[in-house]
């Protein structure tokens, strides 16, 4: 496809196919966001075994990304979205009839499983759809979009779980998976028939690259590791987005009903505007990234952290349920660190070699997964521990305890980026070299 010509009509169409099929993965990947009351209701669940439904969830998603990605290279996007959409229907409808925990949380493994696939498809897609110049602008597109798939989960969903029942909703969200999977199969091609084969792309971060899987498979994480970038980026993501990525996944509905006393069309609004504030800072947080490359980390990533920080501390330190207008400012900034988090890849592409950036962006993404399960699960064992770990037993004074999980997290993140960022610019030559240490002295100088 030439660089300088408009994208067909037949790629609008499978564009928009996939990135649909994006928008309902991410529904049935935050289906349980805006339900964990009624989940720990219905299996009977503490806290801690709530957590595990979103740790193993995610977790599976984190280690799928690799073979998902060499998937993607063999087969292509058309078949390889199709089998993981599959694999939600089958999770979402074992999830509807679950009749106990074990049973529920396999679904929700399977369902991370299957949902891995749908993001670096659609970005596979873009890459052999849409010219080198337009791509870039398609995949920030299609994360646009698909965020929408959150707020799907967080208000249309609830409403149909109560107006019916568990089993309708849960079964109603597998169907319209399943019908989006045909849809892929029938309209999805890889690639023009004017373009012989599909091109790679790097289906950890979303930047599109021509960047071949075997080849980063001969590189050493240990290589990819040493790059003072990588170490940045690593560090970058593990530290912005966990606060979001608990909120959204699992506690920031039962934070605030049952913590807050908020009203659930309340709850919903709030978690809703987090979506949107998201939304609206990616495209500005990327801009500023690329406009000050110098200055991402002192400008843009810390900055966030801070915000981050100080308005939890205003929410846990509030006499009583905070207001409103509090736990609103608390969704902004929140939202501030799904977009920051971005920013890693900024660092990992800028200072790592094409032959190994797939390596290097793998290790950075499991950044931003170490710290959301860690911070996930650290939330609901410290309600267990305080003896708040059923919707009955939840208590405002219980929540403000367990999100100081957050806090180890910030802190440790912080101080490594202060690191990795010296050592980047002692990279770039803007500081000096670390001293040599002093050799030790032999026995023979004694």
């Amino acid at each position: 496809m030439e660089a300088n010509r408009a994208p067909s009509v037949r790629a609008w169409i499978i564009w928009t196919v996939g990135v649909l099929a994006y928008v309902l993965s991410i529904t049935n990947r935050s289906s349980l966001s805006a339900l964990g009351v009624e989940a720990a209701d219905r299996f009977s669940a503490d806290a801690s075994t709530l957590s595990m439904f979103a740790v193993l969830q995610v977790g599976v998603y984190a280690i799928m990304q690799i073979p998902a990605g060499l998937l993607l290279d063999r087969f292509g996007a058309r078949p390889i979205m199709t089998v993981g959409l599959s694999m939600i229907v089958v999770g979402q409808l074992v999830m509807a009839f679950s009749p106990n925990v074990g049973v529920a949380i396999a679904a929700r493994m399977l369902l991370g499983a299957g949902d891995a696939a749908l993001f670096p498809g659609v970005l596979r897609l873009v890459s052999t759809w849409y010219s080198a110049q337009r791509a870039p602008l398609m995949a920030q597109l299609t994360g646009t979009v698909g965020q929408l798939g959150q707020l799907l989960a967080l208000v249309p969903l609830p409403m149909l779980l109560h107006a019916t029942s568990w089993e309708v909703a849960f079964a109603t969200l597998a169907g319209t998976t399943a019908v989006f999977a045909v849809f892929v199969f029938l309209i999805v091609r890889n690639h023009p028939a004017t373009v012989g084969a599909d091109v790679s792309v790097n289906t950890d971060t979303g930047a599109i690259r021509v960047v071949k899987s075997s080849f980063d498979l001969r590189q050493s994480l240990g290589e990819a590791w040493q790059n003072p970038g990588t170490r940045l980026g690593f560090w970058s993501h593990f530290t912005t987005p966990f606060a979001g990525t608990a909120f959204l996944m699992l506690w920031g509905v039962p934070f605030l009903t049952a913590g807050e006393g908020q009203s659930r069309e309340v709850a919903s609004l709030i978690t809703t505007l987090l979506v949107v504030f998201s939304m609206i800072m990616g495209p500005i947080l990327g801009t500023l990234s690329g406009r000050h490359p110098l200055h991402r980390s002192y400008g843009l990533v810390l900055p966030t952290v801070a915000l981050q920080f100080v308005a939890w501390m205003a929410v846990i330190l509030w006499p009583g349920p905070a207001p409103i207008w509090l736990l609103i400012v608390l969704a902004f900034a929140i939202a501030t660190g799904g977009p920051a988090s971005m920013i890693a890849f900024d660092h990992t592409r800028a200072h790592n070699p094409a032959h190994r950036l797939s390596t290097a962006t793998g290790l950075v993404n499991a950044g931003g997964f170490i710290s959301a399960l860690t911070v996930i699960f650290a939330i609901g064992l410290l309600l267990d521990l305080q003896g708040a770990g059923s919707p009955e037993t939840y208590t405002l004074d219980a929540f403000r305890i367990a999100f100081l999980a957050q806090i180890p997290l910030w802190l440790i993140g912080t101080i490594f980026i202060l690191r990795g960022r010296a050592d980047v610019r002692r990279l770039m030559g803007l500081l000096p070299p670390k001293a040599p240490k002093p050799p030790k002295p032999s026995p023979a100088d004694d």
